[in-house]
């Protein structure tokens, strides 16, 4: 019986994480539930989601844009590079930026756990799970100098228009932060909009300090 359970618990966890972009509000209300079995039924989706989307931001950055500057490198090794650095930023995000998110709802009277904290930031970060979609077409249009410095990819009405898309998926993770917030603290819209503006501010902070002391 208890197997049977566990795999209807993880089955369940799984067209959870297909749904965070469409009900959202049902997936985060479903965090509530931070027992142990709960806790475990959903651990493959959060990896994925914080390794992918670490993939993501990886992918997005300068770093990545100057790749094939190097000869050494190819299609197979930016791959590699991708992974193992978005398995890098992702876990980092996920444990340092749920710490602020979770020291952010204490401040405004939150009762909730670190790990859910952890939790609710891995299904928000889905839209730039999403935002790989956008690879391929750039691929497409740019080739390789997506990975190259000052290639074609850099300049043009293309490049605008992809970088609203990035903003916009950007945009939508962080209103299903607060979304899932707001739901599993019950909250109202303007304290859950709060706990949220404070992690994100402290969180950009960081990065920007971060950036000027490297």
């Amino acid at each position: 019986m208890t197997s049977v359970a566990t795999e209807t618990g993880v089955r369940d966890w799984w067209l959870r994480t297909l749904l965070v972009l469409q009900r959202p509000r049902a997936v985060f209300v479903a965090l509530r539930d931070d027992s142990s079995e709960g806790v475990s039924d959903r651990t493959e989706q959060v990896l994925l989601l914080v390794w992918t989307a670490g993939i993501a931001y990886a992918l997005a950055t300068p770093a990545a844009g100057t790749l094939l500057d190097d000869s050494d490198y190819d299609g197979l090794l930016i791959a590699v590079w991708a992974f193992i650095a978005g398995g890098i930023v992702g876990t980092a995000a996920y444990w340092a930026f749920g710490l602020v998110l979770h020291l952010s709802g204490r401040l405004l009277g939150s009762q909730g756990s670190y790990r859910r904290a952890r939790h609710v930031l891995a299904f928000a970060s889905a839209p730039i799970v999403l935002s790989l979609v956008l690879l391929p077409v750039r691929l497409a249009l740019y080739g390789e100098d997506v990975f190259r410095s000052g290639g074609s990819d850099a300049v043009g009405h293309a490049a605008w228009v992809f970088g609203i898309l990035d903003a916009g998926f950007a945009a939508w993770a962080v209103a299903l932060l607060a979304i899932g917030v707001r739901a599993v603290h019950g909250w109202a819209w303007p304290r859950a909009a709060a706990a949220v503006a404070l992690a994100v501010v402290v969180g950009a902070a960081a990065v920007v300090l971060l950036g000027l002391v490297s």
